[in-house]
């Protein structure tokens, strides 16, 4: 049975969530990652994983598989490579089995690669940058199920995410209930002024009386 959160969440654009956290104070918002296979909107749980630097450290573990073994259907992978190092942290047999295991997508804080294979796959993976170099004897998972920093966003496992064509937004698990509620009440307000948009009133008029005030706790 999916989470009541999530199928609300999958409902609605980053956008709107993006406006909910605004207006509630919070944190949550990254721009700069965009979906980079598939048209696809992605909403569910987190699942973080972070890499680092090999500098001689060796992993018997590939990268992120003990996430993709972990998840659930309907988890997201978010993954954290902020090394600058230009080496890829998300591939093609990767979304392989992420596919196979039910995974919603991945949001890559850093490169990735084998864009094609997961078009192929219709998988959605949003990606910092994109490589055809890879991860091998460059960088290692340091970790799996921590905290993880994307954007300027903190990331925790069990957190809730949305990504969209405009953004990627991360939910603190302890909001999400009063998000929603804030981004439903958005959501109304804005498909009433497109309603009255499309009846011929001014924009000046209903974009004026509505659009800066929206936000206002």
């Amino acid at each position: 049975m999916m989470d009541q959160f999530i199928e609300r969440l999958s409902r609605m654009d980053s956008c709107a969530v993006s406006d909910a956290l605004d207006k509630l104070g919070l944190p949550g918002s990254v721009t700069g990652i965009p979906r980079v296979s598939t048209d696809q909107r992605i909403a569910g749980r987190v699942l973080t994983v972070k890499l680092d630097r090999a500098e001689g450290r060796s992993s018997t573990r590939h990268l992120c598989t003990a996430a993709i073994e972990a998840a659930a259907p309907g988890d997201i992978i978010v993954c954290e490579q902020r090394t600058g190092l230009d080496a890829a942290c998300w591939g093609g047999n990767l979304t392989i089995a992420a596919k196979a295991r039910g995974v919603a997508g991945a949001i890559i804080e850093g490169p990735a690669r084998d864009l094609d294979e997961s078009r192929q796959l219709d998988f959605p993976v949003f990606a910092r940058s994109i490589t055809g170099r890879t991860a091998r004897g460059r960088i290692v998972e340091v970790s799996t199920g921590e905290p993880i920093l994307v954007g300027d966003v903190t990331v925790n496992p069990g957190d809730y995410a949305i990504a969209d064509a405009s953004s990627v937004v991360f939910i603190p698990q302890a909001d999400i209930a009063r998000v929603l509620e804030a981004a439903a009440l958005i959501v109304q307000r804005e498909s009433l002024m497109a309603q009255a948009l499309r009846d011929g009133k001014p924009a000046s008029e209903v974009m004026g009386a509505n659009y800066e005030h929206m936000l206002k706790k």
